[in-house]
């Protein structure tokens, strides 16, 4: 198999992934978690449901699932046989393929025994990082097909190991975000805070129930704001030889922008289902980009700090050698 077919294989992945991260945001905004009632994998004891809405649309979430597991599946066996010699794209196939199936899981232990919040959070978070896995596939092996027609002399990247913690840390703390705010969906918490950004008119409102939780995600989303804002001005304005870094932290920082706007559409909209429902929507597509983003930063920074790492370490040995030599 061909590098062509890899990457198409990669990206069908990404895309129907996606797609079951977007469906799994659809069935928690129109409270159709239910609509196969308890059971799994029929609905009502059927294999195809009554045409009742929360039916289809459950339904439907669970047929995009499974194609992501069985393409999930096949890149895994793609890759794992004709790419051994790159285990970095061989680990984001595993990582896609494991964090698939146990989304999966736990949204069929949801629906036949339905569980806490927090834990309903979790699974949201699983297929954010299965999907961020595909995208590293679909990137590491589009990297792979442009460094074929490369020339061989073309000059190696690095980046600097602090500017790889501080990429790290910013995608670790996205996570932490997501986690908060897939736990604002799972409690209704989402008008707890009236207003933007003021939340309830008031700078810090009474921290209780709903308001606290909902004011929490607004405060760790202003911080990861500003978190992202200076990686992306160090990754624009201190690396002007490195255009793909550039092109990541500069990416990463107009999609941390667009992720606050779409929040505060979600709070200007609540009055209006439709129009929230699609602000809600843009709200999960803008954060699924921003986290493959980050967690494909998180994997160029770290080939290129072992880069750096390597030309200090040669030239420290250089320095050492030479006073022996006069």
């Amino acid at each position: 198999m061909n590098t062509k077919q890899l990457k198409w294989i990669a990206y069908i992945s990404c895309f129907v992934m996606f797609l079951a991260t977007l469906g799994g945001s659809v069935v928690t905004k129109t409270e159709s978690g239910l609509g196969c009632g308890n059971e799994w994998p029929l609905c009502h004891g059927k294999f195809v449901p009554a045409h009742t809405v929360a039916s289809l649309i459950e339904y439907s979430h669970r047929a995009v699932s499974g194609a992501a597991g069985l393409l999930a599946v096949a890149a895994f066996v793609a890759f794992w046989r004709y790419r051994k010699n790159r285990k970095d794209l061989q680990t984001y196939a595993l990582l896609a393929l494991i964090f698939v199936m146990v989304q999966a899981f736990m949204g069929a232990m949801a629906v036949v025994y339905p569980t806490s919040s927090a834990v309903m959070a979790l699974h949201f978070g699983f297929s954010l990082i299965a999907f961020a896995s595909s995208i590293m596939l679909a990137l590491g092996i589009r990297e792979d097909e442009a460094r074929q027609g490369r020339a061989p002399s073309a000059p190696a990247v690095r980046v600097s190991k602090a500017f790889r913690n501080l990429v790290w840390a910013a995608t670790g703390y996205t996570y932490i975000v997501v986690y908060i705010g897939a736990y604002v969906s799972h409690t209704d918490s989402a008008g707890g805070c009236l207003g933007w950004p003021l939340c309830n008119g008031q700078l810090v409102p009474e921290l209780t129930g709903g308001v606290a939780i909902a004011f929490i995600h607004r405060v760790a989303a202003a911080l990861l704001m500003i978190l992202i804002a200076i990686m992306g001005h160090i990754a624009y304005w201190k690396h002007p030889g490195n255009g793909e870094v550039r092109a990541l932290g500069l990416t990463a920082t107009i999609l941390a922008v667009i992720q606050i706007f779409t929040g505060a559409g979600i709070v200007f909209t609540m009055n209006n289902y439709h129009v929230y429902l699609f602000t809600s929507l843009a709200h999960i597509v803008v954060l699924a980009a921003l986290f493959g983003v980050l967690s494909y930063l998180c994997v160029r920074t770290w080939q290129m700090s072992r880069l750096h790492s390597e030309q200090a370490q040669g030239q420290k040995q250089e320095t050492a050698i030479k006073p022996g030599q006069s």
